[in-house]
């Protein structure tokens, strides 16, 4: 039997998915406080769309990409249910074709591919602002991918945005006691500079 494609592998897990839509990812909902009063949003590798409906739900008009068929079904029979401003389209990330200074917001979470990153930065308005949240490599558990291709090293993803301003960031790794806290992942708020 051939190995799933990457697309394969997650329309089966969004066609399999038997619970409610996924929330908002913690970077974003944590720090929602930091969030513009509206107007457009990007939801990158976007999934089932929590973070999308989350935004969409506080005034922004959301753009929502994923490479999964199932997936933006999904979303958009949940956006047009709930009149929400979603523009969930299915699309390779990896084109990474979003117009420069579009975007007030752009939300990634569990996807990582760092030759993105000037792109995901070109596509902020200047002020605009990145939530950030994906798994790193000095892990508690056996969460999230194996691959240390989709795993950052300590405090990579401040150098990754080292463009930007950081506005919040949080990596504990192992510090302290493993089996508390949030493990396993680093969450970055990061703001475009004005000029």
């Amino acid at each position: 039997m051939d190995a799933e494609t990457p697309r394969q592998k997650w329309d089966r897990i969004y066609r399999e998915w038997k619970g409610p839509f996924p929330d908002a990812a913690m970077v974003l909902s944590q720090n929602e406080h930091l969030l513009p009063g509206g107007g457009r949003a990007l939801d990158l590798a976007c999934g089932l769309g929590g973070n999308a409906l989350f935004l969409a739900r506080r005034g922004f008009e959301v753009d929502a990409i994923d490479l999964s068929e199932a997936g933006i079904e999904a979303l958009a029979h949940a956006a047009r249910l709930e009149g929400l401003p979603i523009h969930a389209q299915v699309g390779d990330v990896m084109e990474g074709q979003w117009s420069n200074g579009s975007y007030e917001v752009i939300v990634v979470t569990r996807f990582l591919e760092r030759t993105l990153v000037k792109t995901i930065v070109g596509a902020l308005k200047p002020g605009g602002l990145l939530f950030y949240q994906t798994f790193v490599k000095t892990k508690s558990s056996d969460h999230g991918p194996n691959n240390p291709r989709f795993l950052l090293h300590d405090n990579e993803l401040i150098r990754l945005f080292d463009g930007l301003l950081i506005r919040y960031y949080r990596d504990e790794a192992r510090t302290g006691r493993p089996d508390a806290g949030q493990r396993d992942e680093a969450f970055l708020v990061a703001q475009r500079p004005e000029s």
